[in-house]
C-alpha cells in the first residue's frame, strides 16, 4: 500500500526512490511486524484469556505438560496481524507471487482456526474432522499447482525443480507435478503442526526457515547475484523477500511471548498456515529439494510420527500387540520422556535448525 502510493511520487520527491529497494522495504516490514507483536500481542493474549480460549492438554501426553492447561491458544492470530499488515504496507501488491502466498496463508489459517475453535470453544476433542482438513489441504495444493502452470516463475521449467550441489541440473516431475505440489504443501503444513509441541520450538524453527528462504528469494530475484552463484534467476521473485521478512519479524515477536514458560500458543491457526506458506515459497523458488534440508527438523519430526504409527500397526498385525519405536511421538516428546528438560530440547533442535539452514545456503556456492 505504502509502496504503491509513494513509489510513483519518486519523480517529485527524490528520496522516495528508496521505496524501490527491496532490501529497505524488507527491513521495514520486519521492524513493523516486530512492533505489531510487541504492542498488540499483550492485548490479544488478554482477550484470549478473557474468552477462556485455553489449551487442552491430552491426558496421555508428558506429565510436565499438564501445568500448561488453560494457556491461551490460537496465538497464530498475533502472527497473522504481524505478517499481513506489514506485507500490505510495504510489498508490491501487484506481484502475483506475493498474492499467492498470502492467499495460501489465509486459506490454511482459516482451516487451522476452525480446528482450534472446535477443540477449544466447542470442546470437540478431535477438532476438525481429519478428512475435511486433508480436503482443504488438497484443494489449496491443486490451486497452487494450477497457478504454477499458468504463471510459472520460470516458463522453461514449469514442472521442474533444481537440485543442490549440481549446477544447471533439474528434476522434471512432468505429469506428477500437481500430486507433488499437493503432497509437499500438505506435508510441510502438517510437519510444522506436529512440531508445535514445546514452548518456542516451532516458532523458532520457522523463523530460521524464513531467514534461509529470505536470502534465497533475494538472491534468486537479482540478475547479478544469481549469475554469480550459478542459480536460477527468477524475475519478480525478489518481492517475496518482503513477505518473508514480515513473517520473520512476526515469528520472532511471537517468540517473545511463546518462549518458555509460554504465555500463548500459536495453535493450528498459526502452525498450519505458516508451514504451508513456507512450502509454497519453496515451490515458487524451485527450491523444494533444498527446503527439505532447510526444514530437516520438521521432516524428522513428521517421519517420527509416520514410523511410530507404521511400526505399531505392523507389530500389532504380526505379534498381536503393538510396539513402539519411540517412547512417544513426535520425536521431541521421546526426548521429554527420556528425561531431557524442555528448554534443552528446544535449544538443541534450534541448533539443528541453524546447521541445516547454513548447510542449505552453502550449497549455493558448491555447485
Amino acid at each position: 500500500m505504502l509502496y504503491m502510493l509513494l513509489y510513483p511520487l519518486r519523480e517529485h520527491v527524490s528520496w522516495l526512490n528508496i521505496m524501490g529497494y527491496i532490501s529497505f522495504r524488507s527491513a521495514a516490514a520486519a521492524i513493523t511486524a516486530l512492533l505489531i507483536t510487541f504492542f498488540l500481542g499483550p492485548y490479544i493474549i488478554r482477550a484470549l484469556k478473557h474468552y477462556h480460549i485455553g489449551e487442552t492438554i491430552r491426558h496421555d501426553g508428558p506429565a510436565s505438560h499438564h501445568a500448561k492447561a488453560g494457556t491461551p491458544t490460537m496465538g497464530g492470530l498475533i502472527i497473522h496481524l504481524a505478517v499481513f499488515v506489514p506485507t500490505l504496507l510495504w510489498a508490491d501488491l501487484s506481484n502475483r507471487y506475493v498474492l499467492l502466498v498470502m492467499f495460501v496463508t489465509i486459506w490454511m489459517g482459516a482451516i487451522g482456526f476452525i480446528d482450534d475453535y472446535l477443540k477449544v470453544v466447542k470442546k470437540m476433542k478431535k477438532g476438525l474432522v481429519a478428512r475435511y482438513k486433508l480436503a482443504g489441504q488438497v484443494i489449496i495444493g491443486l490451486i497452487v499447482a494450477l497457478f504454477m502452470y499458468l504463471y510459472p516463475s520460470d516458463p522453461t521449467l514449469i514442472t521442474a525443480t533444481s537440485l543442490p550441489f549440481l549446477k544447471n541440473v533439474m528434476v522434471n516431475f512432468g505429469v506428477f507435478y500437481a500430486p507433488f505440489v499437493i503432497l509437499y504443501i500438505t506435508g510441510f503444513s502438517n510437519a510444522v503442526n506436529l512440531t508445535d509441541g514445546l514452548d518456542g520450538l516451532a516458532s523458532g524453527l520457522m523463523a530460521l526457515s524464513a531467514i534461509a528462504l529470505l536470502f534465497i528469494s533475494y538472491l534468486s530475484g537479482r540478475v547479478d547475484f544469481s549469475y554469480y552463484l550459478g542459480i536460477l534467476y527468477l524475475p519478480d521473485i525478489g518481492e517475496l523477500t518482503v513477505f518473508l521478512s514480515a513473517m520473520l519479524g512476526g515469528l520472532v515477536g511471537f517468540l517473545w511471548f511463546n518462549s518458555r514458560p509460554a504465555e500463548v500458543f500459536m495453535g493450528d491457526t498459526g502452525s498450519l498456515a505458516y508451514g504451508a506458506a513456507l512450502g509454497v515459497v519453496a515451490i515458487i523458488l524451485k527450491k523444494e529439494i533444498i527446503f527439505l534440508l532447510i526444514g530437516m527438523v520438521f521432516v524428522i519430526e513428521a517421519l517420527s510420527v509416520v514410523l511410530q504409527v507404521g511400526w505399531f500397526r505392523h507389530t500389532k498385525r504380526r505379534f498381536g500387540e503393538g510396539r513402539r519405536l519411540f517412547k512417544m511421538a513426535p520425536l521431541h516428546h521421546h526426548f521429554e520422556q527420556s528425561g531431557w528438560p524442555e528448554s534443552k530440547i528446544v535449544i538443541r533442535f534450534w541448533i539443528m535448525g541453524i546447521l541445516c539452514a547454513l548447510m542449505s545456503l552453502v550449497t549455493f556456492k558448491i555447485q
